[in-house]
């Protein structure tokens, strides 16, 4: 859910900058897909919150700067973020998706009760795969499976 804060932020949201909007062009060409302003927009407003908006809640704000965009458009433009690595798709077992785009590897905390997901602020550790077992990446491949990555969900249930 977006906090009022994350939602009076949206209000201001500006189009992408020049050096941005080159970014994120060179970015879904790369990835087989074209840069249309819708997507832009979306980007952008991904880049203004720091909560993991659902789709609901990007359209709600993307309509603000683009009356007649459809939560169809808004869907297609938050896959092909995903598609070409400038957002990441954060699914529950409820099958509820959120979007994030903050690009550097981190970890998220989940309340499971309300499904909220938030940025753990701590540092990444990109050896943390092999300090919980040394040999798990190259048993992996050993059994034809490539590790590319990893990501880390914390979680529990907010006491406020």
């Amino acid at each position: 859910m977006m906090s009022p804060r994350d939602t009076r932020t949206t209000r201001n949201t500006l189009p992408l900058d020049a050096e941005s909007e080159t970014r994120v062009r060179q970015a879904l060409e790369s990835a087989g897909c074209r840069y249309t302003r819708q997507r832009g927009e979306v980007f952008a407003f991904l880049q203004s919150v720091r909560s993991h908006p659902t789709v609901e809640e990007v359209y709600r704000a993307v309509q603000r700067r683009v009356p007649r965009i459809s939560l169809a458009t808004v869907y297609n433009a938050l896959e092909a973020l995903v598609s070409a690595d400038l957002a990441a798709r954060l699914t529950s077992n409820d099958g509820r998706a959120c979007y994030d785009c903050r690009a550097e590897d981190h970890y998220h905390l989940r309340d499971v009760e309300t499904g909220e997901i938030r940025d753990l602020p701590v540092e990444f550790d990109p050896q943390l795969l092999a300090k919980l077992d040394p040999k798990l990446v190259e048993k992996l491949a050993g059994s034809g499976f490539e590790v590319t990555g990893y990501r880390l969900e914390v979680l529990g249930r907010s006491k406020k």
